[in-house]
């Protein structure tokens, strides 16, 4: 294994470790705030130990991510130094950002966890709403810097040098919407549905009190409609990269041909050999239709790629399609 791929795996690891905590610290800010403020309406106190307790769960994921997103941080200075020399000045506004969002979520957190009978019912209700509120901007910032990854703006480069740096443009480029809006309903989404399994597992194992069904009826009534809400800006991320990337578009969907009235695989594996994709289920145009907005339209194959600037369509395509299937299991 050469250093490159050491590097990668590195990150990855650590990436895939810290979007556990991400996720769960953007989410749950948002059922505690939501229980606390059903409470408040309700008086039923059902409503207010759920906010208590989650506050309490929310704090230990807080500090576990803060360090996680600190090694990160570590990371990307130490393996991919070349990287941020060239672009830490173009794009380092929105870890800025981040780190602001950050500090306002600690000092938010510190007053609700401690404001427990010590402020009004309703000032403590307020406090945690900036909780909410900066811990979704955070991972909107971070996204952010990604999508300029995938879509770098906000600089020029006049004899190999960067001049004219725009941070702004920078922040806002071309594909930061469509990641920060899937992002932050993909947080929701698998926060609500894990917390609910949590208690749905408590009432399968007889804890069907009224505590367990206040529980479980927030979370299931956030998770459908964020569910059904990540369907769309599934969408549009994935037109976002047909138009912009056809080459990930290709990969992620195991197109090998070029051709029109491509129709959409659902499963299926990738052949590189025979450079067809096995064992799938096709629905006639539905991919030039979700690609141009046109059942006729023609949808670029890897196939026009030279290979060496080919993705390896296994890993994307199944790394796709499990995501795909789990947010449509997720809203089903």
């Amino acid at each position: 294994m050469g250093d490159l791929m050491v590097a990668r795996t590195q990150m990855a690891t650590s990436l895939g470790f810290h979007i556990i905590f991400a996720a769960l610290g953007m989410g749950l800010p948002l059922l505690m705030v939501i229980a606390e403020g059903i409470a408040l309406r309700t008086g039923n106190p059902n409503y207010l130990a759920l906010a208590k307790r989650w506050s309490k769960a929310f704090a230990i994921l807080f500090a576990v991510g803060a360090v996680s997103g600190t090694i990160l941080s570590f990371l990307l200075g130490l393996l991919w130094p070349r990287f941020m020399d060239f672009a830490g000045g173009i794009f380092g506004m929105p870890f800025s950002l981040e780190g602001f969002a950050f500090f306002v979520e600690a000092i938010f957190l510190g007053i609700y966890l401690y404001g427990w009978n010590r402020l009004s019912p309703l000032a403590h209700w307020l406090s945690g709403i900036p909780v909410a509120v900066a811990g979704a901007a955070s991972g909107i910032f971070v996204v952010s810097a990604n999508a300029w990854m995938n879509s770098p703006a906000g600089f020029d480069i006049v004899d190999g040098e960067v001049t004219n740096v725009d941070p702004v443009a920078a922040l806002l480029n071309d594909a930061w919407f469509q990641q920060a809006l899937h992002m932050t309903l993909a947080a929701y989404t698998a926060t609500a549905f894990v917390v609910a399994g949590v208690y749905a597992w408590g009432m399968l194992r007889g804890h069907r009190d009224a505590y367990h069904r206040s529980a479980l009826k927030i979370a299931m009534g956030l998770g459908v409609i964020v569910s059904m809400l990540q369907a769309v800006s599934g969408d549009l991320s994935a037109h976002w990269v047909a138009q912009n990337q056809p080459v990930k578009f290709a990969a992620m969907e195991g197109l090998f041909e070029t051709d029109t009235n491509v129709p959409l695989t659902i499963g299926g594996w990738p052949d590189p050999e025979t450079r067809k994709t096995r064992w799938a289920i096709e629905i006639p145009g539905l991919l030039s239709f979700l690609a141009e907005r046109d059942f006729d339209a023609e949808v670029m194959g890897l196939n026009d790629v030279p290979m060496e600037d080919q993705p390896e369509p296994r890993v994307v395509h199944l790394a796709f399609q499990v995501m795909v299937g789990i947010g449509t299991t997720l809203i089903l």
